[in-house]
């Protein structure tokens, strides 16, 4: 049975006991329930619970699994929302979120700084459907003002832009999207359920990638959408369950004991970010550092406001454009080259040859994805040595 979380309980407390599932064994850790179905005492149980399933009461993995009911649970009364659907992936649950409640007709305004599969998502998978999508610059609200209209139907964005970590006004969004009728849907995945403040600020549905800072460590895939128990078990619920985009129960286990070290990783893995930003600010052969923790990043102020902190993940571009990050890149010891963030370790990203490399030239220009950027997500190691090792590769430039 399911423990309801008490009132009060602060998130660090609830990212640890939030949602547990015990047996009639009460053991400590939380059980890994590895079943594909579940067995009924008599034909007219079957019936019942296939009309209408208690919530203690599963049917089939794909519609719910005690251990992915449990993960649900957590990650809801973490981020504040009053219900969760877990997803097979990250961008399971971007583009289960959005076909759920779109059809042939509707309008979406989306921030043009966008994860390059969520632009694929939304340029090519929903206007492939009938849906009409316009992007706009997400950091100008007059632009959002003026695409937004009463025929809109979703507002779509990254709380913090991958990988140029713009931010983005979401109380001044949320606010034109509400007098148009729109839902806001926010991918929250660089905010972390550490530092989020997404619904309290006007998000009616978030959305994280559970792949990255959730489980932390490099080892599965997963995806969680979070709102309205109306609208998760009334439109994200049929459509994820008959489209097959469900999360295992084993990744579910997994993402659940992720969430216990959540808080603690988050703000070691920020404050060394913090500490590196810093550190590579005015360096000569850099363009520019990219950070919401420095004074002069352009939203500082609102990240301050929206953020419990400034994230795990900074952007640096090289002066020498594609060759010097390169160089950069393959100097690095302590720091992995590699395409995830939130991990434990390090990780640098080369995002116009890699998570990006399908935009056009002037796309990516105009999303300031240049030659020579480089998004470096901070893990758990020593701050000094991640500090020697990124000053040991620039000078190798």
């Amino acid at each position: 049975m399911a423990n309801a979380p008490e009132d009060g309980w602060r998130p660090r407390t609830l990212s640890v006991h939030a949602g547990a599932r015990r047996s009639q064994y009460a053991e400590v850790a939380e059980p890994i329930w590895l079943t594909q179905g579940f067995v009924y005492p008599s034909a007219e149980a079957a019936e019942a619970r296939f009309l209408k399933a208690g919530a203690d009461e599963f049917i089939y993995a794909r519609y719910g699994n005690p251990t992915v009911a449990a993960f649900e649970s957590r990650i809801a009364a973490l981020e504040g929302c009053d219900d969760a659907f877990a997803t097979a992936s990250g961008m399971a649950a971007v583009s289960g979120a959005l076909m759920a409640m779109l059809r042939a007709g509707d309008h979406v305004v989306a921030a043009r700084a966008l994860f390059g599969s969520c632009l694929y998502v939304l340029e090519e998978v929903l206007t492939r459907f009938g849906v009409r999508v316009d992007f706009v610059d997400g950091t100008d609200l007059d632009a959002w003002r003026a695409a937004i209209t009463p025929q809109t139907s979703v507002v779509f964005l990254e709380s913090v832009s991958n990988p140029t970590l713009e931010v983005i006004d979401l109380p001044a969004v949320a606010a034109l999207a509400h007098e148009a009728g729109a839902r806001v849907v926010v991918d929250n995945v660089f905010a972390t359920p550490v530092f989020s403040r997404a619904v309290a600020l006007g998000a009616d549905v978030v959305i994280y990638s559970a792949t990255k800072h959730i489980d932390g460590q490099g080892r599965c895939l997963g995806g969680v959408i979070m709102g309205s128990r109306e609208y998760i078990r009334g439109t994200v619920e049929p459509y994820m369950k008959h489209t097959g985009g469900a999360m295992s129960p084993f990744n579910a286990w997994v993402l659940l004991n992720g969430l216990t070290t959540l808080d603690l990783r988050v703000r070691a893995q920020a404050e060394s970010a913090q500490a590196l930003a810093e550190a590579l600010q005015g360096h000569p052969k850099l363009g520019q550092v990219i950070f919401p923790g420095l004074a002069d990043h352009p939203q500082h102020a609102i990240a301050k406001a929206q953020m419990g902190g400034p994230g795990t993940v900074l952007a640096i571009d090289l002066a020498g454009g594609k060759e010097a990050a390169f160089r950069f890149m393959n100097a690095l010891r302590v720091v992995l080259i590699s395409n995830n963030l939130g991990d434990a370790r390090s990780i640098a990203t080369h995002p116009a040859t890699t998570t990006h490399q399908r935009l056009p030239d002037d796309q990516k220009a105009a999303l300031g994805i240049t030659p020579g950027l480089i998004r470096l997500s901070v893990g758990l190691e020593d701050v000094a040595d991640l500090r020697d090792d990124l000053m040991a590769a620039l000078a190798a430039v």
